[in-house]
């Protein structure tokens, strides 16, 4: 969990603090400066030597308009704003920004009577895109390694009931790579806060005249604390024209708001707002686990499953005979988990273990380092020495591959789980039976075993619920970068 800091401002009567405006200089100034510097660049020069190099009429007037089309369809699009930055999903905006520059010099051409676009000039374009996605991974790097340090941080107050404002730190405190500290909060109501932040005021209970009185105190608050925006948690005793008089109060003192709705780990783009008399409606769309989404994930599971065995085939083979030839006992190691749907199959792993390591694991329930359902042990005496070597590079996960080809499994999903596992989930950890297992997942690249049974199954849920093609092959990309690390693989 982050540290609570608190930079208290002293105000005069009747003055007003400036704020600024949703998170402007809360971010390194050069930000902005570096990315139109680096759009105009890769747009303007690559442009204007294909132009040159096919003898194109006016070739500097043609990159000019490239160079200035690039940024003002960036800025249409916000991509110079502090939460764009702060997105890691920023490369497919910059996909969609340079299709849509392709798109839009294709038809001023013909507007203009020009010829078709030569292909000269539309490689001359791929530079802007690649620079373009460089410049946004470094400054999205940058950030997080400011959040981490504690700088490019807001400072929020939060306004709830105490349960609700413990759930909010709790959440926010899982992850660092977001922008918000809480300073302070506002209980309404007598329940205690025992999450540690600061408690500055308690509102009362709904009552006649309560809407006047939040806003002098939550404003107060918010001053003193120099708060950068306010949090509010709805409730039962905080909705409706209560929290729309906080709202203008707030908002008239050019403190932005922001509502928690109190719903959690939804991908954005699941989320849309609409209106309808008055009313602020969201509407969240559910998983993609039907239609077209879901045939193409099966049709790329069993593809690729085909492909890598055939691949890697050579290295099965003489995977199977250092596990034969390095312990007593079989190459493979087949182990009963449950699939989707609670299904149970049969997986197949190289045996990384003695023989008889099922019979030795009840020996071993005290030493066992996981703090939820699962079984670890980072020096597990089971394991053979050719096995941690196996285990640290997930070598020993390459006849799952097997499984992925007949439907078992997935190429991307949560870790298969054991029956003994199951027996004690709870609800809210059945829902990772929703989707098949993978070979790899969420939990396989955010560290596997040195996370908490809590961080694996909100990584688990997040993948069930937010499932989408995009996802599947960011995380095949940093499997690769998590097997050559090994970090929590044993």
């Amino acid at each position: 969990m982050r540290p609570f800091s608190i930079a208290a401002t002293r105000l005069t009567p009747g003055s007003v603090p400036r704020r600024p405006a949703d998170a402007e200089g809360i971010q390194p100034r050069w930000y902005g400066p570096l990315s139109v510097c680096v759009d105009l660049a890769g747009a303007a020069l690559p442009v204007a030597a294909a132009f040159v190099e096919v003898h194109e009429a006016h070739p500097l007037r043609l990159a000019a308009v490239a160079a200035l089309l690039w940024p003002l369809i960036r800025v249409a699009g916000k991509r110079y704003t502090p939460s764009a930055w702060g997105d890691s999903g920023g490369l497919r905006a910059v996909v969609r920004d340079w299709l849509l520059l392709v798109g839009a010099l294709a038809t001023l051409r013909v507007l203009c009577g020009l010829q078709s676009v030569p292909a000269e000039a539309f490689t001359a374009l791929i530079p802007a895109l690649f620079l373009t996605a460089a410049c946004h991974k470094l400054i999205h790097r940058h950030l997080l390694a400011a959040r981490r340090d504690g700088r490019a941080l807001r400072h929020v107050l939060v306004v709830g009931e105490g349960p609700v404002i413990d759930a909010v730190v709790g959440q926010l405190a899982q992850r660092t790579d977001h922008e918000y500290v809480i300073v302070g909060s506002c209980p309404v109501g007598k329940d205690d806060v025992l999450s540690g932040v600061p408690v500055c005021v308690r509102l009362p209970r709904a009552e006649p005249g309560t809407p006047e009185q939040d806003a002098v105190t939550v404003l107060g608050v918010a001053d003193e604390l120099s708060a950068d925006l306010v949090f509010v948690a709805t409730s039962p005793h905080l909705s409706g024209e209560r929290l729309r008089r906080l709202s203008w109060a707030l908002h008239d003192r050019g403190c932005p708001l922001v509502v928690l709705p109190g719903i959690v780990e939804v991908a954005r783009r699941r989320v849309r707002l609409t209106s309808a008399s008055g009313l602020t409606l969201l509407h969240i769309a559910p998983p993609l686990r039907h239609g077209m989404p879901a045939l193409l994930k099966e049709a790329v599971d069993r593809v690729g499953a085909l492909l890598l065995i055939l691949l890697l085939s050579p290295l099965l083979v003489l995977l199977a005979l250092a596990v034969r030839l390095g312990s007593p006992g079989p190459a493979f190691y087949r182990q009963t988990r449950v699939g989707q749907h609670n299904k149970p199959f049969s997986m197949w792993k190289f045996r990384t273990m003695v023989v008889d390591a099922d019979r030795l694991k009840s020996e071993l329930e005290a030493a066992n380092e996981n703090d939820g359902h699962m079984f670890k042990m980072r020096r597990d005496p089971r394991v053979t020495p050719l096995g941690r070597v196996l285990r640290r590079y997930s070598l020993d996960e390459l006849p799952q591959l097997f499984n992925v080809l007949l439907g078992h499994m997935s190429l991307v999903g949560p870790r298969p789980p054991v029956p003994e596992e199951v027996v004690r989930y709870n609800p809210v950890e059945m829902r990772r039976l929703h989707v098949k297992p993978g070979l790899t997942g969420l939990w396989q690249v955010s560290g596997r075993s040195d996370l908490s049974w809590q961080e694996t199954v909100s990584l688990d849920l997040r993948y069930v619920d937010n499932w989408s093609p995009s996802m599947d092959m960011n995380v095949m990309a940093r499997t690769v970068r998590a097997v050559l690390n090994g970090q929590g693989a044993y």
